[in-house]
């Protein structure tokens, strides 16, 4: 994906000198540029144009001849020019690939679906690709008076079920993580990629747990274990349950999970941090207390400025983050531009989204795109104009709670500067007078 416009991080497929070319009015390179790079024709400035665009004049190959024959790829799959939009592992992050992180290119995304190939990733132990044949779902309590019944489903009779479909945005509880002290990576991808949205297809939990007949009046949490060698294990509490909005999913965006995205089923916990998504699902128990896991009691806890570190915050609070211009993009061009971005909510609905395109001195309101939903990711949209000036580009996010996106002198004033999780803050992207943009905070 590319624009005359703007440079796009990070497939920076413009060197420096050409850069300086398309200020300075000489974009004669351009059109072998990006059909090299981005399979496209750069537009020619208005005195080429009156010469005639090679790129009309001359018919290319693809109006000439016959193209690929129907089903030529049984599986679809993105142009080759579109190769440099990808999911990537930011270096240096963890010993271990198989305990990593691949964030998601928010930069180069539309709407509010991220392609399930773009997903990002987080494994504890590396994912699988597991046999659905003999996958296995296990319910069971704590004690025998907690359940009538514990229960064991294959995938036929779970997808056997009465299903729904529902998108929902997953955020990591350490999405933007490494930003709690100072400006740490260059683009919206490593500081937000952490972050997707999808249609997820499934059984509401709530009916399961009717089949085994549960004993609502005792059960106050779940805890829902995966099938990797991590054996991730998370307390959920049974309220968010009795709602029916939490899923055991099997399906993705139309089809069946990925492996990477917990194939063939895994939870879908809609507000909740991604760990309590547990992946590769295979056995829910029912209990009356929390149950303290690891990854409960020494990880995924907030640390507080006493020392102290707080548990069971699993809510991903409201929060939003401009996707372009952003860090590693070059603006190639004074002139109108559109900011767009995307907010979120783990309470609820984006009600408002406002923009700032002066570190935050100055507001307006952006314009939400529907659907807005739930739970999801919402896309904003604002108008600039750029005069050639320094800009600094804020987003500030507002939920139907009434919550509202902190800057980080409000968030550090009762998290202080050392913790991991749950980093809401507004981001900031600073435009240079050169029209490049760099992550910075203020």
């Amino acid at each position: 994906m590319f624009s005359r416009f703007i440079q796009r991080a990070p497939e920076n497929f413009l060197s420096r000198e050409q850069i300086q070319d398309v200020r300075a009015g000489r974009r004669g390179f351009l059109a072998s540029a990006f059909a090299a790079a981005a399979a496209a024709t750069a537009t020619q400035s208005h005195a080429q144009a009156a010469d005639g665009d090679p790129n009309i004049l001359n018919l290319p190959a693809h109006s000439k001849g016959l193209g690929q024959p129907v089903a030529a790829r049984p599986y679809g799959l993105p142009s080759e020019f579109e190769k440099n939009l990808q999911r990537r592992e930011s270096p240096g992050l963890t010993r271990v690939g198989q305990a990593s992180v691949s964030f998601c290119p928010l930069q180069g995304l539309f709407g509010i679906i991220t392609p399930s190939g773009l997903h990002f990733e987080r494994h504890h132990q590396g994912w699988w690709d597991i046999d659905p044949s003999k996958h296995r779902l296990m319910v069971n309590g704590s004690d025998d008076s907690m359940l009538k019944r514990p229960m064991v489903f294959s995938m036929d009779e779970l997808m056997r079920l009465p299903n729904v479909s529902r998108m929902h945005f997953i955020e990591c509880g350490a999405n933007t993580g490494m930003e709690w002290g100072n400006s740490a990576v260059p683009t919206v991808q490593y500081t937000h990629g952490m972050l997707s949205c999808s249609e997820f297809t499934g059984v509401p939990l709530r009916t399961l747990l009717d089949l085994c007949g549960v004993d609502f009046k005792r059960a106050k949490f779940i805890l829902a274990e995966g099938a990797d060698g991590s054996s991730m294990t998370r307390t959920i509490p049974i309220s968010l349950i009795m709602s029916g909005e939490v899923l055991v999913a099997y399906g993705q965006n139309g089809e069946m999970l990925r492996p990477e995205n917990g194939y063939p089923l895994r939870l879908i916990v809609p507000g909740v941090q991604g760990v309590s998504w547990v992946k590769y699902l295979r056995r829910i128990e029912v209990g009356d207390m929390p149950y303290a896991t690891k990854d409960e009691s020494i990880h995924y806890v907030d640390l507080q400025p006493s020392g102290l570190h707080r548990q069971y915050t699993s809510i991903q609070e409201v929060k939003s983050v401009i996707t372009s211009p952003s860090g590693g993009q070059v603006l190639l061009d004074k002139g109108f531009h559109t900011i767009t971005g995307l907010a979120w909510s783990g309470r609820g609905k984006i009600k408002r989204v406002d923009v700032s395109t002066d570190g935050g001195r100055n507001w307006k309101p952006a314009r939400l795109e529907g659907p807005v939903l739930a739970k999801c990711l919402t896309r904003f949209n604002a108008d600039f104009v750029w005069d050639g000036k320094p800009a600094i580009f804020q987003s500030r996010a507002v939920d139907e709670t009434g919550q509202i996106q902190p800057n980080y002198h409000e968030l550090r004033k009762v998290r202080a500067s050392r913790s991991i999780y749950h980093n809401n803050a507004i981001q900031s992207w600073q435009l240079e007078e050169n029209g490049e943009v760099k992550n910075v905070q203020v």
